[in-house]
């Protein structure tokens, strides 16, 4: 199969249908029906995602049947700037000091990178030795042409032509016809054969013009600069001499003649096909470089020319002066006089400009001073001042044309722009397109593949109808792994079915950056979906590393269902980037669907590798890419020189072969072919560039550049290339080029600047290099921007290792970081040039600003400054530029993804002493499932809002300090509405929690650890068994099976197997090492079952599943093994191969299936048992019985039976079995087991029921998990409770120790925790009162905060807010049904149900008063005080009474009642209600309905009514409004004298939940609420408007009037602290709604419909049972929302 074994396997492929992979479930999919609206529904997001339509290009690229080589979306405007080399010099200083920055400022505002290429600049009358100037100069105008995405060329022209070179290349047959003309002129013959060598190696060959400098000592061959010119004169003459006598003797046409003394240009390149307008005049014989690079400029393609043209005339410039101040102004001939000939063509080319360029032309008259611009001289001055002015209008204004216009349909999307303005697909199609192409231009250069290629392409079709594992193809560095890929994703596009997707990624064409594992799926993904028309990803899957590798195989799995085919192939795994592991392949599926192919690449020497060998175990089916034979080696040869239109000698090939055979490495051979694939024929094979290794070779061509260009030069340039982050836009590099003192020292010594005060390195130096390193460099486009980066590894491990000591190093990110730090821009920079003193010049670099504009960032700065701050040692920049700067912090989230910062946060936290960085790091750890949501949207005063309600209380240290002292200063300044945190209520960093594990949405019911695998795993609600690695703290694995609920999991360590239990009664076995289902037994264990009713046991020959009614036992491999006998009561238990059951009352039965043998057990009395737990190292069962007693029951028949007063709801026993734990209620009581009685010595009080515990494995701690959400750790020697964990934020039904680590789980939460019991106290976050409180108070001060337990409503808790503890219990005689704070008179109130008010003052609460319960023993529903505290009003079922509050010696009174309300019994009692400064109650009932009773004069009246049950009623501080709220979220805002409704304002977002509380600001104009969707609102009171809504991750559910604010308390228990901050005027275009997916309405009482405020009227039909986070992206292309609330 070696040469047509991918013939025969395209054969075999294809099938008798012609098509690959004939799928049956494709074409039965395709006959069925489909439900038309599923699949429309499919079709429109898709086609939204894709820009409205599908077009046939997009959707061939999507599906990979292009090849994607279409130009890149371009944000770049690159200039090139012509002038012949020494005129136009004031003109151009004139454009670098002032144009240029202009219009960099103006393209930057536009999200757009301006370079200009100027090769004039800085240069002085030297010609380039190789005579390859025209050449480069050629190079560069192409490149401009190809990548700017405006104007590309600007031409100065003034009084000189130009310097006319000899051509460099003439080909052989033209050489020999000239010669032939030459027969008289034995020593012109003789002179040309000299300069000229034929070079064989040319396709067709050609004469070379050799270099007048050598490459060993740089010096000329002539004696100096004016002989050269001399002999270039005279060569020219004769070769224009012999062309004219052979153009007359016919030999040569007109053309070939005038190409032939277009001095520098190569017969061989073929004529401009669109120069026809610009043709010389037949009698000019030769043309400058300056003309060639005009007539390339101004080339047109289509359109307008994309260039600029400034002329300079000199009308009455005298040419009768001497030839000293004519050479400064005009073109000299060798011997000194004036060149009439040049004279003559500069005339011409003027000529033809002012005839076919009006349109671009700018003509300026100037007289020269002494042959040049003096910009001392005014009308010089005025003359280059009009110069940049035209310059900077022209160029601004064909850019902003250029910019402006929407592409194909959608508008261009801006580099650095925080704004998402491309649609979702934008970005992964640039990618797709960008991977496509480079697979198609890699694939070409594959040769001797054949059998390999027919060997992979076979078993891709043998396995597509049955489930597999992925195809592994792997081989040593630089075997051609990459090409290989490509060339077989090149195969497929020939063969693959019509509705076929291709995926195709190089993960090695980034370096050196390193992609994410998430952003690799997220792309892979999103390029399936929109290929397949399948849901994207949703928010939550973007945002989780976990959720997208889920997603990733759900997504397999449907496009399997589908019956599409899908062939994804991912080269150079190995280069993933380290984070989430991704290097040991967790995310991998090894288990593939039916048509779905994984095709991966790695290195054979890669840990990666040596993971997924591991992973796929004996059955994976692994292809090495082995090394290269001679033969094919030549054959890869002759492919690579014909492609570059060159050859070799035998001597040369033969000597490369030979250099190659012992490696036999493609890269090996192809890195000596570009090395020496410009040697000539008469070169010797002992100068070409071979090497017995890639590295030899690459570090022979890097000494061969430093002997050409320079050693500094070429170390710097590289250094500077390999040690970037994310590699250098071209501009760049020669910025920091230019500030490295070392390359300037080297490149002027010799001779100075030609202006000291501004010192550059000359454009062109670093041209030719990059023309010299072209096949080892490549762009590296990104976003629209082109950086310029190794295309090798090789190359970039040789620099590093030739270049970069630890002092260059250190040095060049220095250089690096001072360059995005700004620091030298507008300064002069000292430089110490050879044989000067110190010397102050400007380098002109540019400033680097964060923001470019207002939604513009300056993403280099954000990408490249961190790194090298970090590994330039310059700690307290970072610290002060980065770590300690809000701005960046906020700047960077927004535009690279909080994600992003976090990673840096990480490098510098394990390089940099400073604690603080890592909390700044864990502070934005808990904010980035937010902020990732929000993605695009993120508000600024959102972002510092958040970061300072988590950081404030940790402002002491010198960082964060500044950290909060900068948000707080942004908050205090911003243009919009802001609330301002006072106080730390949310979580913070540091503490005891260091880790949360978050695996599934559903919650987690089960966990279990592997000490010896240092395993943890998990099992959710949904379905999910979680396999975490206890030492990095990474997901392993997520397994699931179908979506029943996990109820245990247990790890096997001995073969490192894990078992689960779902609750449809499957029992799975799972490899812990590759993720695999093993086994999977249905019917295990009885469907429905609660997780603490079923039980999971494993033991070394068996596996059981048991409840108290049944039990089944399995061997390792599935096999049942049956239990004789029935009737048992119940079963206890399992000790080893034994189960343990309760025959009777009486006695206990013990059986072995292994062995089977059985004994009973006669009970010393009868057991009828409440909970069990076995002791399987004592062998004993521990059964709880209901009299009281606890009995030990061991397998060898001893009992022994003791009291146990408590029946436990949970028992346990410590890992020594020497600790028993019982749980009953709030007490967790301890037990000594002793082998003949049980000894309680400790009981644990908690302020709730205690649902779990654990003994560390010394016994000097026993830890214990709530109902309140708190975890406490307690001594087991003393009893004393030694810490308090909070923040579990859900009960801890679920707790185990490792390691000194406690790790807690909840089924009410989907994390999995884990808490270092040894962590820093002084970042122990504020303890508060529990979640969930039944009711709660808090005094205004929010010193003390009063609430009731929800298991204990008897008792009312006192709270120090200030030591963070209970400082007090006040028992009642019944149920607490409500509670208020009288703020000013300090009474707290207490309604019960009892229909009694208790009164405590709270300075003595053991003096409390009583309000005595009506007749009808009603209980109290709510209570009321008046804003002047001088009424209670307290709500009965059947009637609202009125007392009067006052006081009597200094201690407080209530008389009354005062008045009576009735109410109606046909009506629903009131749900809360406020009391009005006149004695009038406003009220809401359950109903909706909404009254306002007089108690004055006894009149009641009936307000608008509510759809559902009034939730608050909240009366402003001065009594002129009210606000009703309920629990539609709907509020009305009634103005209380004369009674109107202002305004009602409807909040429609994700959740219904409605308004819980309220209060006004002290100056009543604004109103803040509280919601169940755990957000606060500001309401506008004059207007109704919404101002602003904040997300504080907890509904609030008090509110207090505070001084420019308001305290609130949480439900989770935190009192919230804010300021608000609103600006007299907001501007029109203000949203609130930016962060917010939600809309809200106001209607005013006004009649005027202009009056009503409507939000966005979109998603009329709005229903919440039917959201999904895919409606998420759509919401954020709507004006007002932008995303959901977590």
């Amino acid at each position: 199969m070696a040469t047509g074994g991918v013939n025969r396997a395209r054969l075999r492929l294809r099938g008798e249908n012609g098509l690959l992979w004939r799928n049956p479930q494709r074409e039965q999919a395709a006959a069925e029906p489909k439900d038309e609206q599923q699949q429309e529904e499919q079709e429109a997001q898709s086609e939204k995602m894709a820009g409205g339509a599908a077009p046939g290009g997009l959707q061939d690229l999507l599906t990979g049947r292009s090849t994607g080589a279409q130009r890149m979306r371009s944000n770049m405007i690159r200039v090139f700037v012509s002038s012949a080399l020494t005129d136009m010099s004031s003109e151009r200083k004139a454009l670098l000091e002032k144009a240029y920055p202009e219009v960099q400022t103006f393209c930057r505002s536009l999200g757009l990178v301006f370079e200009v290429v100027d090769l004039s600049w800085g240069m002085r009358n030297v010609p380039c030795g190789d005579h390859e100037a025209w050449e480069v100069s050629l190079q560069e105008i192409q490149t401009c042409r190809r990548i700017s995405a405006g104007p590309a060329f600007v031409g100065l022209l003034g009084n000189r032509y130009g310097h006319r070179e000899l051509p460099r290349l003439i080909p052989e047959k033209q050489f020999e016809v000239l010669l032939s003309k030459m027969v008289k002129n034995p020593d012109g013959v003789k002179k040309l054969q000299e300069w000229f060598l034929k070079d064989s190696n040319s396709v067709p060959p050609t004469y070379v013009l050799q270099p007048i400098t050598t490459p060993e000592t740089g010096r000329l061959h002539d004696n100096d600069l004016l002989s050269w010119r001399l002999t270039e004169s005279q060569l020219l003459q004769l070769l224009r001499s012999a062309a004219a006598e052979a153009e007359a003797a016919g030999d040569i046409s007109a053309e070939q003649k005038q190409v032939l003394c277009s001095s520098g240009e190569s017969w061989t390149r073929p004529p401009c096909p669109s120069a026809s307008w610009w043709r010389r005049p037949k009698a000019s014989a030769s043309g400058s470089v300056t003309e060639r690079e005009f007539l390339e400029g101004f080339r047109k393609d289509d359109g307008e020319p994309t260039a600029l043209l400034f002329v300079r005339e000199s009308p009455r410039q005298k040419t009768r002066d001497g030839a000293k101040r004519l050479a400064k102004f005009k073109d000299i001939s060798v011997d000194g006089l004036l060149d009439m000939e040049a004279e003559e063509l500069l005339s011409g080319l003027k000529s033809r400009l002012y005839a076919t360029s009006k349109k671009v032309l700018n003509l300026h008259c100037v007289e020269l001073s002494k042959g040049g611009v003096d910009p001392k001289r005014k009308e010089h001055a005025q003359y280059l001042d009009a110069v940049c002015q035209q310059f900077v209008s022209q160029l601004t204004a064909r850019v902003g044309a250029a910019a402006g216009p929407a592409e194909a349909g959608r508008r261009r999307t801006a580099w650095g722009s925080s704004e998402k303005e491309e649609e979702e697909c934008d970005w992964v199609v640039e990618e797709v397109r960008r991977h496509s192409a480079t697979a198609a231009e890699l694939s070409k250069g594959l040769h001797g593949r054949d059998g390999l290629l027919g060997k992979i392409c076979l078993t891709l079709w043998e396995s597509s109808a049955a489930r597999h594992g992925p195809l592994v193809v792997h081989g040593a560095a630089g075997m051609g792994k990459t090409t290989l890929l490509c060339r077989l994703a090149q195969e497929m596009r020939g063969v693959l079915e019509a509705g076929a997707v291709l995926v195709v990624r190089l993960l090695a064409a980034g370096h050196p950056h390193r992609p994410d594992v998430s952003h690799l799926l997220h792309s892979v993904c999103l390029q399936v979906c929109l290929a397949c028309r399948l849901p994207p990803p949703p928010l939550l899957a973007v945002s989780s590393h976990l959720e997208m590798r889920l997603f990733f195989q759900k997504m397999l799995e449907d496009v399997s269902q589908q019956g599409n085919t899908l062939l994804v192939v991912l080269d150079s795994l190995e280069q993933l980037a380290d984070r989430h592991q991704a290097y040991k392949l967790r995310w991998l599926p090894t288990d593939v669907p039916p048509n779905v192919h994984l095709l991966v690449s790695l290195d054979s020497a890669s840990e990666a590798f040596a993971h997924l060998r591991l992973k796929l175990g004996a059955a994976g089916k692994l292809f090495e890419v082995q090394r290269l034979s001679p033969d094919e080696g030549e054959q890869v040869m002759e492919s690579y020189l014909q492609a570059s239109q060159r050859t070799l000698t035998r001597q040369q090939r033969d000597a490369v072969l030979q250099s190659f055979t012992p490696t036999g490495s493609p890269l090996h051979l192809k890195l000596m072919l570009s090395a020496n694939k410009r040697c000539a024929s008469f070169t010797p094979p002992a100068e070409l560039l071979l090497g017995a290794s890639a590295q030899e070779v690459m570090s022979q061509l890097l000494l061969n550049l430093e002997k050409k260009h320079g050693k500094q030069l070429v170390g710097g340039a590289l250094a500077y290339i390999v040690l970037a982050r994310r590699g250098l836009l071209e501009a760049e590099l020669r910025d920091v080029l230019s500030l490295d003192d070392d390359v300037i020292g080297e490149v002027y010594r010799c001779s100075l600047p030609p202006t000291p005060s501004l010192i550059r390195l000359p454009p062109l130096l670093w041209a030719r290099l990059k023309r010299d390193l072209e096949d080892q460099l490549e762009e590296r486009w990104s976003d629209g921007v082109a950086a310029v980066a190794f295309s090798s590894r090789v190359l970039s491990e040789v620099v590093k290792a030739r270049y970069l000591t630890p002092e260059r190093r250190g040095r060049t990110h220095r250089t690096l970081a001072e360059y995005f730090l700004g620091r030298w821009s507008g300064k002069l920079k000292p430089a110490a040039l050879p044989g000067l003193t110190l010397l102050l010049s400007d380098r002109k670099v540019p400033p680097q600003p964060l923001w470019f504009t207002e939604g513009l960032a300056n993403v280099r700065k954000l990408e490249e400054l961190p790194y090298h701050l970090l590994h330039a040692g310059l700690w307290e920049e970072l610290r002060q530029e980065v770590i300690g700067s809000a701005e960046w912090l906020f700047c960077k989230s927004r535009v690279c993804g909080v994600s992003s910062v976090i990673s840096d946060l990480d490098q510098c936290s394990r390089s940099m002493d400073c604690s603080e960085t890592q909390l700044v790091r864990d502070a934005l750890i808990l904010m980035r499932p937010g902020l990732d949501v929000l993605a695009g949207q993120m508000d600024r005063s959102l972002f510092y809002s958040e970061l300072l309600a988590r950081l404030s209380s940790l402002s002491s240290l010198a960082v964060i300090g500044q950290l909060c002292s900068q948000c707080e200063d942004r908050l205090q300044t911003s243009p919009q509405p802001v609330l301002i945190p006072r106080s730390s209520f949310l979580q913070q960093p540091g503490g005891a929690l260091q880790h949360t594990l978050t695996a599934a949405h559903g919650g987690v019911l089960c966990l279990d650890v592997g000490v010896a695998v240092q395993l943890l795993v998990t099992g959710s609600a949904d379905g999910v068994v979680a396999v975490w690695s206890l030492g990095d703290k990474q997901l392993e694995h997520a397994l699931q099976g179908p979506a029943a609920a996990i109820l245990s999991v247990r790890i096997i360590e001995s073969s490192a197997h894990c078992l689960s239990l779902a609750a449809d009664g499957a029992l799975r076995r799972w490899s812990l090492t590759s993720g695999q289902q093993l086994l999977c037994i249905q019917e295990a264990g009885p469907a429905g079952s609660a997780p603490s009713s079923v039980h999971l046991q494993v033991s070394d020959e068996l596996m059981f599943v048991y409840t108290w009614t049944q039990v089944k036992v399995w061997r390792p491999d599935g096999t049942e093994v049956q239990l004789g006998g029935s009737g048992d009561v119940g079963v206890l238990g399992v000790l080893g191969n034994s189960v343990v059951s309760l025959q009777d009352a009486e006695r206990v039965r013990i059986h072995d299936p292994v062995t089977g043998t059985r004994s009973v057990v006669k009970l010393s009395r009868c057991l009828t048992p409440v909970r069990a737990v076995t002791a399987p190292k004592g062998g004993t069962v521990l059964v709880v019985s209901e009299d009281g007693f606890l009995q030990q029951i061991s397998k060898s028949g001893r009992q022994t039976s003791a009291e146990f007063p408590l029946r436990p709801s949970l028992v346990c026993v410590s890992e020594d079995e020497k600790v028993l734990l019982a749980g009953c209620e709030r007490t967790l009581s301890l037990f000594h087991i002793c082998s003949d009685s049980v000894d309680g010595f400790l009981d644990l009080q908690h302020d709730d029921q205690v649902l779990s515990a654990c003994v560390s494995s010394d016994c000097r701690h026993v830890v214990s998990g709530a109902a309140d959400q708190l975890i406490r750790v307690w001594s087991v020697t003393t009893g004393l409770l030694l810490d308090v964990l909070c923040g579990a934020d859900a009960p801890v039904a679920s707790l185990l120790l490792y390691d000194g680590l406690v790790v807690s789980a909840s089924p009410a939460a989907p994390a999995v925790q884990l808490w270092s019991l040894k962590y820093d106290g002084s970042h122990k976050r504020p303890a508060h009162i529990p979640a969930g409180s039944a009711h709660a108070a808090v005094t205004r001060d929010g010193d003390q905060v009063f609430y009731v337990q929800r298991q204990s409503q008897r008792e009312v808790m006192s709270w120090d807010s200030r030591a963070g503890s209970l400082s007090e219990r006040l028992a009642v005689s019944a149920e607490v049904s409500c509670l208020e704070l009288v703020q000013h008179k300090r009474l707290l109130l207490c309604g019960l149900a009892s229909g009694t008010v208790l009164i405590y003052p709270l300075s003595l609460p053991q003096e409390a008063l009583c309000i005595p319960p009506p007749e009808s023993r009603s209980p109290v529903l709510c209570l009321a005080v008046s804003p002047q505290e001088q009424h209670l009003a307290v709500a009965y079922l059947d009637s609202v009474c009125l007392f009067q509050l006052s006081s009597r010696d200094a201690f407080p009174t209530v008389e009354g009642p005062l008045g009576r309300a009735p109410l109606s019994l046909l009506h629903a009692p009131p749900s809360c209600m406020a009391l009005l400064p006149d004695r009038r109650l406003l009220y809401g009932t359950g109903c909706g309905e909404v009254k306002l009773h007089d108690f004055g004069g006894g009149a009641g009246s009936d307000l608008q009514p509510h759809r559902s049950r009034i939730t608050c009623v909240c009366c402003s501080n001065w009594g002129t409004h009210a606000l009703v709220g309920s629990q539609d979220a709907t509020q009305r805002l009634w103005a209380l004298a004369p009674l109107a409704l202002d305004h009602t304002m409807e909040y429609k977002g994700l959740f219904f939940e409605g308004v819980v509380c309220a209060a006004f600001s002290d100056s009543d104009r604004f109103v803040f609420t509280g919601s169940l969707d755990r957000t606060i609102k500001v309401w506008d009171v004059a207007s109704g408007k919404l101002l602003y809504v904040q997300y504080v991750y907890s509904p609030v559910v008090r509110m207090l009037t505070c001084r420019n604010g308001f305290l609130a308390l949480s439900l989770q228990g935190s009192i919230i602290r804010e300021a608000f901050r609103c600006p007299d005027l907001i501007g029109p275009d203000y949203d609130p709604l930016t962060h917010v997916s939600a809309q809200y309405r106001v209607t005013s009482r006004e009649k005027d419909r202009d009056a009503q405020q409507n939000c966005v009227s979109a998603l009329q039909d709005f229903n919440p049972a039917q959201i999904n986070l895919n409606l998420v992206s759509m919401l954020r292309t709507k004006p007002s929302p932008a995303c959901v609330l977590l």
